[in-house]
């Protein structure tokens, strides 16, 4: 996501840090480039050039020429600007009501379907509501499919009539089931069609109308770019809906949707979301996002992602033995399921600041840790548990139980053997003495 605007970015900036001295030229030519790298985003013409304007006019003049860093000042404005045309704050989701009513609009194939189980399961699992999914679409039988797979996999009941060939009754219907079973939001899934068309108009307006919903969320493929911002803005003027939800972040690397959206259609993003995996959700955070198209990264996210999978009665444990020099593989293997848990790997370390540019290239599949697992589990629980009472001979064993080669075995043994002489020697050290702490 938004590699190649990132890097333009950097390449930009670069004006202003290799110059001795900064004036109103290396200025022009530095907003210049930042114009071109959001068109060349997809951002639309002109909205490139007000935000360059305003970035220009608050750049001039003494306050950049005679900073001490005035690369790093030009980049704070840029941010600063950047949060701005994304909508400034986190915007609220309205949830209040008995039951909260949540209308998902889009076109066929934006992923609003996946995205309707996404919100099911963000919304049951991180806010503790008990939320109904409804299959609206009557158009696309595969669609109540789909959406009845969803709920199954994450424990949320689905809403459907297979031979009601009216979404208004269905979604009336869908209301009264959440009241009658006491769910306290319903998450209706609408049909979405491969163009805008007047019945598909008439027919989400009339669902709205009918069910006056909290929230109307407009689902939009990001990777379709300057289209995204049309079709939003077309279904903006039928809906008036609340916030839109950007799909597909992981395959757009030029990010121009989430740039244009808020601008053009005035409405805030609500929420992003890539991949196919249910937990793959985020609430958009303007100031993270402009962290992370600058290569800031985003430590904030990375610390809730961890928060969301911390077991604190585990963690003390896990202190405890780290503290006797008791750290074994199956601790390790357990700390190996959190992580994965967090979400795909790249993107985590994508978090992590300076590690953007560092791993752009580099293939990090989420399997990275399949060969690792493959060797502990290959181990006995006495194995596991005495990491020093394995032998040459188990180690064979292992290799061969893994389907690994003695080396790999052997190389992981070591890696293994040093992170363990670390967390010894950092238990020995007085807390004063301790990195980052005083005495």
């Amino acid at each position: 996501m938004f590699n190649n605007l990132t890097e333009r970015l950097e390449s930009a900036f670069k004006n202003l840090k290799g110059e001795a001295r900064i004036n109103d030229l290396n200025i022009a030519n530095t907003v210049k480039d930042i114009r071109r790298a959001l068109i060349d985003a997809d951002v639309n013409y002109k909205i490139a050039k007000e935000f360059t304007d305003r970035v220009k006019d608050k750049a001039v003049g003494s306050k950049v020429i005679n900073a001490i860093s005035p690369g790093q000042l030009m980049v704070k404005i840029v941010k600063d600007e950047l949060v701005e045309l994304m909508g400034g704050e986190e915007a609220e989701f309205n949830t209040t009501g008995n039951p909260a009513v949540v209308l998902i609009a889009g076109l066929q194939g934006s992923g609003k379907t996946t995205f309707s189980g996404k919100l099911a399961s963000y919304l049951k699992n991180q806010k503790g509501k008990s939320p109904l999914l409804v299959a609206a679409d009557i158009y696309r039988p595969a669609a109540i499919d789909q959406l009845m797979v969803l709920g199954e996999q994450i424990g949320v009941d689905v809403y459907s009539e297979r031979e009601n060939k009216d979404a208004v009754s269905i979604a009336q219907n869908a209301i009264k089931e959440a009241k009658s079973k006491n769910k306290n939001i319903v998450i209706i899934d609408t049909a979405g069609r491969l163009a805008i068309d007047e019945a598909m108009m008439a027919e989400v307006a009339n669902v709205k109308e009918a069910v006056k919903p909290n929230e109307i969320l407009f689902v939009v493929d990001s990777m379709t770019g300057q289209d995204a911002v049309n079709t939003a803005k077309a279904f903006n003027e039928r809906l008036d809906f609340t916030g839109v939800v950007l799909t597909k972040l992981d395959g757009d690397t030029r990010g121009g949707a989430a740039l244009s959206i808020k601008y053009t259609v005035q409405k805030p993003i609500k929420f992003v979301s890539s991949g196919e995996k249910l937990d793959t959700l985020d609430v958009f955070y303007p100031e993270r996002m402009a962290q992370r198209i600058l290569g800031m990264g985003d430590i904030t996210t990375l610390v809730e992602k961890a928060q969301a999978q911390f077991d604190e009665e585990q963690a003390k444990k896990l202190e405890k033995k780290i503290r006797k020099n008791q750290f074994d593989f199956q601790d390790f293997l357990d700390q190996l399921q959190q992580i994965k848990k967090m979400g795909n790997i790249k993107d985590l370390m994508g978090m992590i600041p300076g590690m953007g540019k560092a791993i752009k290239d580099v293939d990090i599949s989420d399997d990275a840790f399949k060969g690792v697992e493959a060797i502990i589990n290959s181990m006995t629980p006495y194995e596991r548990a005495n990491p020093d009472s394995i032998t040459p001979g188990r180690r064979n064993r292992i290799a061969k139980g893994a389907g690994k080669q003695l080396a790999d075995v052997n190389a992981f043994m070591k890696q293994f053997e040093q992170m363990r002489q670390m967390m010894k020697m950092m238990n020995k050290m007085p807390m004063g003495k301790m990195p980052g702490m005083r005495k």
